[in-house]
């Protein structure tokens, strides 16, 4: 990573700093993804069940297809699914709550007896469909915040913290260089000094 640096004592007091920010959040970013790794495993086997259940729910009513023929479709839809949020590792996650259903007015004389019993069969499916569907957008939040978790680790682990680290060792190297430089200089000098000292010493004997 290239750190625009200047060869100062400034500069590599803001080095130093920006470095330790990053080493201080590192610790907390990791844990932040191996937590976001967890639910996104836990949320997985969520989802796999739910699908699964609602397989094994329509699969169950496979032999009352016929009966299905008589009943009317537009009988019950959800008018509205009650939402909540919770946070799971930082990210806010929504949480179906009560569905509401809207059901046609019908005759229970002029309607096959199975119809209310039918009712509450959809409703069930309909309760597992949309928690299925809620556990899908919960698993692509998480896997979403769980990849930008580890492109953050990664910056900081390989990219940021090595450049920052590289950047004030030469910033340091060049303060030594310079401070070396400058020692050399002002013991030539004053060797230089005292030598036309010496001469003007011998020149006045």
């Amino acid at each position: 990573m290239a750190i625009k640096v200047q060869y100062n004592k400034t500069s590599l007091q803001q080095l130093e700093k920006q470095l330790k920010i990053r080493e201080r959040s590192l610790p907390t970013i990791k844990s932040k993804e191996s937590a976001l790794r967890m639910e996104v495993t836990r949320t997985k086997d969520e989802v796999h069940t739910l699908e699964l259940r609602l397989e094994n729910e329509i699969g169950g009513y496979a032999d009352m297809a016929v009966l299905w023929n008589e009943f009317r479709t537009d009988l019950i839809r959800v008018r509205d699914v009650s939402l909540s949020t919770r946070k799971i590792a930082g990210v806010v996650i929504p949480v179906p709550g009560d569905i509401d259903f809207e059901i046609q007015p019908y005759s229970l004389f002029n309607v096959p007896a199975w119809y209310t019993d039918g009712l509450e069969l959809l409703k069930g499916l309909a309760r597992t469909g949309i928690e299925a569907e809620f556990a899908r957008t919960k698993l692509e939040l998480l896997e979403h915040a769980r990849k930008k978790t580890t492109q953050k680790v990664n910056l900081f682990e390989k990219v940021q913290i090595p450049g920052y680290r590289d950047a004030i060792r030469k910033v340091k190297r060049y303060m030594e260089d310079e401070q070396s430089l400058s020692k050399a200089s002002q013991k030539i000098m004053r060797a230089n000094q005292e030598k036309r000292k010496q001469k003007e010493e011998e020149m006045t004997v």
